[in-house]
């Protein structure tokens, strides 16, 4: 496990390298120059001044000099310098946004797998009765509602609706996060506890609305795994040994089941870092997707590439550790 670990860190280099040329190129071809932002918001801007400002962030060299003079300060972790922010592109984003699009992502995460595994189990176990129908009708609504359109959807439920016309409802934020920071419970000023939860009544509807879809597949996926496995035949052994049924499906049947979900889960894992693009728009929430569509519009190109190739890397990061669940999961399968 350890050497397979060591290797498939190595095939990382190469892979983050690629992500980086493609990430680079797409965004240095675009359109217009990422500086007319700039001599907008300066009318009086001369020509001269231009040239100037090209040359001082280097954008009148060739293109491969400009990826290659990016990559060596990308290594060491500069990222650039932010126009739109006035600071440096790393700073602002693993300081001011990424820990907020974590959270939020592995919240999501957490609900979707502990809402999936038991309702999966729970309508394999019930395969054909009533309960099977009801859920698998609600994992295909889950399969075509958008996220966005889930996203307003329960804005306008739990915000809007049921609190006006429910006595006594609790009105959901419609969007944003709480006035309170870290430095408030550092200080005293608050109590953990408060910071806490806070935190937890903003992010409700944001995390219901981006683990939606992956609660409702995964539900689908530990279902079907887990019947095929339970008609292997050493269930069938196990069964007419006089093993009892609960155990059979915890020792025997959950673990073989569960590889498919997490194959799924390497691969659409990642969603959740592009679906948190959405929601915090929808949400208003100042993570690492509503930063990309506003380095974006204000073409903003250290910031979004910075931004696009830490999400890359996280989404590599993401399936090697699922990748290693593997050999946990499942005594059959051996890494060299």
């Amino acid at each position: 496990m350890f050497a397979y670990t060591v290797r498939r860190l190595l095939q990382m280099i190469p892979l983050l390298l690629a992500a980086s040329v493609v990430i680079y190129a797409l965004l240095a071809l675009q359109p217009g120059d990422p500086l007319e932002e700039l001599k907008r918001q300066n009318p009086r801007m001369t020509a001269e001044q231009f040239e100037a400002l090209k040359r001082a962030y280097g954008l009148d060299q060739p293109l491969h000099i400009r990826y290659f003079k990016w990559l060596s300060r990308a290594v060491r972790g500069d990222l650039g310098y932010s126009r739109t922010y006035g600071i440096p592109a790393a700073e602002y984003i693993f300081v001011q946004r990424l820990p907020k699009t974590l959270i939020l992502s592995g919240l999501a995460l957490t609900l979707a797998l502990v809402v999936a595994i038991p309702v999966g189990i729970f309508s394999a176990v019930r395969q054909y009765s009533l309960a099977d129908y009801v859920i698998t009708f609600f994992s295909f609504v889950g399969f075509s509602m958008p996220v966005f359109f889930l996203g307003i959807l329960l804005l306008y439920l739990f915000a809007i609706w049921l609190p006006d016309h429910i006595p006594g409802f609790p009105r959901f934020p419609t969007g944003g996060v709480p006035g309170v920071l870290w430095e408030d419970v550092r200080s005293g000023a608050i109590s953990f506890w408060y910071f806490l939860g806070q935190w937890a009544w903003h992010l409700i509807l944001p995390v219901i609305a981006l683990s939606s879809l992956q609660m409702a597949e995964w539900t689908r996926f530990m279902r079907a795994s887990l019947l095929e496995v339970l008609s292997q035949d050493y269930i069938r052994t196990a069964r007419a040994k006089g093993v009892p049924e609960t155990w059979v499906l915890i020792k025997h049947a959950l673990k073989p089941a569960s590889l498919p979900l997490i194959t799924v889960l390497g691969l659409e894992g990642g969603f959740l870092l592009t679906g948190a693009v959405v929601v915090e728009v929808v949400f208003a929430l100042p993570g690492m997707g509503s930063l990309a569509l506003t380095a974006l519009e204000a073409r903003d190109y250290p910031l979004l590439q910075g931004l696009v190739l830490v999400m890359a890397a996280l989404i590599v990061l993401f399936n090697l550790l699922v990748d290693l669940l593997y050999g946990l999961l499942d005594p059959r399968v051996a890494y060299a």
